[in-house]
């Protein structure tokens, strides 16, 4: 991968959507409704969206013969930067694809074209969405989630082409680099590099790459609330529903969000959070982060 000067600024404004594949699309429903307290739709093709603000979905759940993380779904602020985005991609000598009629419809955006990083993970890279809008009314009472420009939340990528998949998102693609952690699990354990990266809407992190494998295509996605009481609740829905526990409630080091983390139906973990701080991009220095929290986060749960 050969790139040249890399952007200005950020190409992608935010991660818009995440997509999801389920074998059991019915058990999202559920878990979507009544433990994350977002609103459902049915999808195209047997498939579910869950609704956290006024657009159509956040998260798409497609139908299909595994359960495991499908895609991550970037958004350019307008024609202009998808144009740019894209020229960058294909010179950088990563190979895209232009999104189906069907696929542009389903996720509701004017252009879509998908691509693979250096490290195998899906990505689908739109602009201008074209869903309409309407009020945001959870199910249980959950009074909102913090999206907007910044986005749905951020997700964690299995990262083992780490220098490869970094160079890409930084110099290609201009995202910013918000914390580093080079993680040791043990005093004798290798390293595992975590770096933490803002794309242009100056959520903390909207993608985190992560020096590890994951069977299920995804280390972990973060969807964050309004309100500070929502986690508590959160984590007694949780509870009640009987999803997997996967890591005790805490607050981060890195970007301050007090948050638990859950199994999804397709197999990847769900941080529920609140509380995450902005970067300014072209401004926020990098941190180094030394421990995963300041309290919390008992990750030992997720393993039992």
């Amino acid at each position: 991968m050969s790139t040249t000067k890399p952007p200005a600024k950020p190409l992608i404004q935010a991660l818009s959507y995440v997509v999801a594949e389920s074998t059991d699309v019915a058990s999202w429903k559920s878990y979507g409704e009544q433990v994350l307290g977002a609103a459902t739709a049915a999808a195209p093709d047997g498939g579910l969206y869950l609704k956290l603000d006024e657009r159509r979905f956040r998260l798409a759940v497609v139908k299909g013969s595994e359960n495991r993380y499908q895609a991550s779904g970037w958004e350019c602020a307008d024609a202009s930067d998808f144009a740019a985005a894209v020229a960058a991609i294909e010179k950088a000598g990563v190979k895209t694809a232009p999104g189906s009629a069907d696929v542009i419809a389903a996720r509701c955006v004017k252009e879509l074209v998908t691509f693979t990083d250096p490290s195998g993970n899906r990505h689908e890279l739109s602009y201008g969405y074209t869903g309409g809008e309407s009020p945001f009314v959870s199910p249980i009472g959950v009074a909102g989630f913090k999206t907007g420009a910044q986005g749905m939340g951020h997700t964690v990528l299995p990262s083992l082409n780490f220098d490869a998949s970094l160079k890409f998102f930084t110099e290609v693609l201009g995202f910013g680099l918000s914390d580093v952690f080079n993680f040791q699990p043990g005093p004798d354990a290798p390293v595992i590099r975590i770096y933490f990266l803002h794309a242009g809407a100056g959520r903390h992190h909207s993608l985190a790459l992560a020096e590890m494998p994951s069977p299920s295509g995804c280390v972990h996605i973060m969807v964050e609330v309004t309100e500070k009481d929502e986690v508590d609740r959160g984590e007694l829905r949780r509870e009640k529903a009987g999803a997997k526990l996967m890591a005790t409630l805490g607050q981060h080091e890195n970007d301050k969000m007090t948050s638990f983390y859950m199994l999804t139906p397709s197999l990847f973990p769900l941080e529920y959070g609140w509380g995450g701080i902005s970067v300014e991009p072209g401004v926020w220095e990098t941190t180094y982060t030394k421990q995963v929290s300041i309290w919390g986060h008992d990750f030992s749960v997720g393993f039992r």
